[in-house]
C-alpha cells in the first residue's frame, strides 16, 4: 500500500474519561501463540463470526459485566501497569491548553484509513494504544490499594509474559478514578495510527460505539516504559557524505573505531557507520529539542547524495547488517528522554517518524473490546 505524507493528527479535547467495557480475553494458552493472529485477519467482516466460534469452543470469554481492569504486565524483568478502558475521543480540542491526548508523531493518512476500515469490518479494538501520563497521587494510592485485593486473572502466556488482571467496577473507585483523570494530559507512546483511525471512525459515525477507542494509560510514576531508541539506516548515501553534511550544518564529527564510536553513543552523540569506517557526531542538542530531530531536519536535508530511503531498526545489531560502504549508512540513535519529549509535544511540536520505542508492550488478546457493546 502507498501512504501519503506524514501529517499531524487531531487533539481530542479534556476532559481525559477512561470508561468501563465487557472486555473479550484470549485464554491464556492462546495469548502470545502466532495462530492466535489468524483470528484477526482478512477478511475482516468474518471476525467477528470467527471469535463467536472461539467462543463456543472456550478460546475466548467475555465478562458478563462493565469494568475498568488494571492490567499488570511483566516481560523481560519489567512490569508495567496501567488502567484499561474506553477512551473517548468524541471532542475536539481547537486550543492547545485544551488538548487530552498528546501524540509524539505524525500518521500517514491513508495508514489510518486503512486501520479505520479494518476496525470496523471486524467491529473490534483487538489492542489498546497505550498512554502514559505522570499520574495524580491520589489516583496512584487508590491503584495501590486494588493491588492488594486477589487479581481477577492471572497467568503466563506463551510468550512468558507474566499478566495479572483486576477489574474495577465498584462505582465510587470509578468516580475516583474518573475525577483523577479529568485534568490529565496523556502522551501517545504506542498506536498512533490507531488512535487517528478512533478519531475517523468517530467522524464517519459519531454518538455511538465509534466515539470511543480502546486504550490503556500508564503512569510513569509508578511502572515507568523503557523508552529506547529506533536507529536509521540512510541507503544511496556514504559515510563521507555524512561528515561533509556535519561539518556544512556546523555539527562536529570525527572518525574512530567502532568500540569508541558506540561507547559515545549518548543524548548529545550519535554514531555512524557504512560498516567499514565509523564517525561520532557532536550534535549539541538544545534543552528543547533531541537528537533525531537535528538528525533528520539538519544533517539529512544537507547531504549531497540521497538517501534514496531511510529504514528504520530497534536493535544496533540489526541496523549495522545493512550497513553497506558507499551506499547505506547505519546512524545509530540515543533513547530521547521521557520528559523532553512532553515538552516537546506541549510546547506544539512533533518528532520525526519512528523517534521513539516505548517497551515493553502487552501481548496481542490480553483485553479486546467489542464495539457491539457500545
Amino acid at each position: 500500500m502507498e501512504f501519503s505524507a506524514v501529517v499531524t493528527p487531531p487533539y481530542v479535547a479534556g476532559p481525559l474519561r477512561l470508561l468501563p467495557f465487557r472486555a473479550l480475553m484470549l485464554a491464556p494458552s492462546r495469548i502470545g501463540d502466532p495462530s492466535s493472529a489468524r483470528a484477526f485477519a482478512r477478511p475482516y467482516r468474518d471476525v467477528a463470526a470467527r471469535l463467536t466460534r472461539w467462543q463456543q469452543q472456550g478460546r475466548i470469554s467475555q465478562d458478563t459485566e462493565t469494568a475498568l481492569y488494571l492490567h499488570e504486565y511483566t516481560a523481560g524483568g519489567i512490569t508495567i501497569r496501567g488502567l484499561v478502558g474506553l477512551l473517548d475521543v468524541s471532542r475536539s480540542a481547537h486550543r492547545a491548553e485544551d488538548r487530552a491526548i498528546l501524540p509524539h508523531e505524525g500518521i500517514h493518512p491513508a495508514q489510518a484509513d486503512d486501520l479505520a476500515d479494518r476496525m470496523a469490518e471486524m467491529q473490534l479494538n483487538p489492542a489498546p494504544i497505550l498512554l502514559v501520563h505522570h499520574g495524580p497521587a491520589p489516583l496512584r494510592a487508590l491503584l495501590a490499594g486494588v493491588q492488594e485485593r486477589t487479581p481477577d486473572h492471572e497467568f503466563t502466556d506463551r510468550t512468558d509474559q507474566r499478566h495479572r488482571i483486576w477489574a474495577i467496577r465498584d462505582p465510587a473507585e470509578l468516580a475516583e478514578i474518573a475525577a483523577g483523570l479529568a485534568d490529565e494530559k496523556a502522551l501517545i507512546a504506542d498506536g498512533h495510527h490507531r488512535y487517528a483511525a478512533y478519531l475517523r471512525l468517530h467522524k464517519r459515525a459519531p454518538g455511538g460505539a465509534s466515539d470511543y477507542g480502546l486504550a490503556m494509560l500508564v503512569d510513569q510514576e509508578d511502572t515507568p516504559l523503557f523508552l529506547g531508541a529506533i536507529h536509521r539506516v540512510l541507503s544511496g548515501t556514504s559515510l563521507d557524505d555524512v561528515c561533509s553534511a556535519a561539518q556544512d550544518v556546523g555539527i562536529s564529527i570525527h572518525e574512530t573505531s567502532e568500540e569508541e564510536a558506540v561507547a559515545a553513543l549518548g543524548p548529545d552523540h550519535l554514531a555512524a557507520t557504512d560498516g567499514e569506517r565509523w564517525a561520532v557526531l557532536n550534535v549539541a542538542v538544545p534543552p528543547d529539542r533531541t537528537a533525531v530531530q537535528l538528525l533528520h531536519e539538519q544533517l539529512v536535508p544537507s547531504l549531497p547524495h540521497g538517501p534514496r530511503g531511510t529504514t528504520y531498526h530497534h536493535s544496533v545489531e540489526d541496523a549495522l547488517a545493512h550497513a553497506r560502504p558507499g551506499t547505506a549508512v547505519a546512524v545509530l540513535m540515543p533513547a530521547p528522554l521521557v520528559d523532553r519529549v512532553l515538552r516537546i509535544v506541549r510546547d506544539d511540536r512533533l518528532l520525526p517518524e519512528k523517534a521513539t520505542s516505548f517497551q515493553p508492550k502487552p501481548s496481542l488478546g490480553v483485553l479486546i473490546r467489542s464495539m457491539h457493546d457500545g
